[in-house]
């Protein structure tokens, strides 16, 4: 019996503008990312607007292998590292803000996704959200970000911040709960209406879930997703926790 968390991720979401929609000149494209200094680097025409989020994670075909997957709208892999960093257009933004190590930390991501306009008239990302955006891509478990996981961060929001503006047509910062529902299956998810309530129940201010807690859900839905798929090797939507392992896979995000 297939778990009701597979379904077609990596798809591409429907009705969703990949390319050249609201990201380009719309409300939310009037910012540094939009039309500002970084207009025609990544988010615009350089790799973030041609690159994974036009025919890869968030918009390609499903996975190949023929047997039933989770939900979540992303493949588990972005864009392979650059070879020639100096020559990308986001090296010089990333270096100007990681530390002398050479990454980012929470609150340089904080810094750098405000100074950004990412969130364009939206509210800034709160340092917690960005915690958690740090834990889904650490893979080497340094509590920052190198500058690979830096780009895949910039993809996966950038799909996200498209997802949402497509169900909040008044431009409020807001979705109501309904709407909820359907961006999480725009994405690929496909949760039963108990989980879906715990979700609501978790995100939503007044009845009313706000892009920062957007992204935060769609962080820890992405990162627990990931988790319980390489667990579950035979893709039956069912595994074994040791009690260790479920404290680290839960806590870490």
């Amino acid at each position: 019996m297939a778990y009701p968390g597979y379904g077609g991720y990596g798809g591409p979401m429907q009705g969703m503008p990949m390319g050249g929609g609201p990201m380009g000149g719309g409300p939310m494209g009037g910012g540094p990312m939009g039309g500002g200094p970084m207009g025609g680097g990544p988010m615009g025409g350089g790799p973030m607007g041609g690159g994974p989020m036009g025919g890869g994670p968030m918009g390609g075909g499903p996975p190949q292998g023929g047997f039933p997957q989770y939900g979540g709208g992303f493949n588990g892999t972005f864009a392979a590292p650059p070879q020639q960093p100096v020559n990308d257009p986001m090296w010089g933004y990333f270096t100007a803000i990681a530390g002398q190590d050479g990454e980012i930390d929470a609150e340089e991501l904080q810094r750098c996704l405000t100074q950004s306009g990412i969130s364009g008239t939206y509210t800034p990302f709160s340092l917690e959200t960005c915690r958690i955006m740090i834990a889904m891509l650490d893979r080497d478990m340094t509590g920052k970000l190198g500058f690979t996981e830096f780009k895949e961060l910039f993809a996966a929001l950038n799909g996200w911040k498209q997802n949402f503006m497509m169900f909040d047509q008044d431009r409020s910062g807001t979705v109501e709960p309904h709407e909820m529902s359907q961006s999480l299956n725009a994405m690929g998810y496909r949760i039963s209406p108990q989980a879906l309530n715990v979700v609501i129940k978790r995100y939503s201010k007044a009845g009313r879930i706000y892009f920062d807690d957007y992204v935060a859900c769609a962080v820890k839905l992405r990162a627990l997703t990931d988790n319980f798929r390489k667990r579950d090797q035979m893709q039956q939507g069912s595994v074994n926790f040791q009690y260790d392992d479920f404290i680290q896979c839960t806590m870490s995000i």
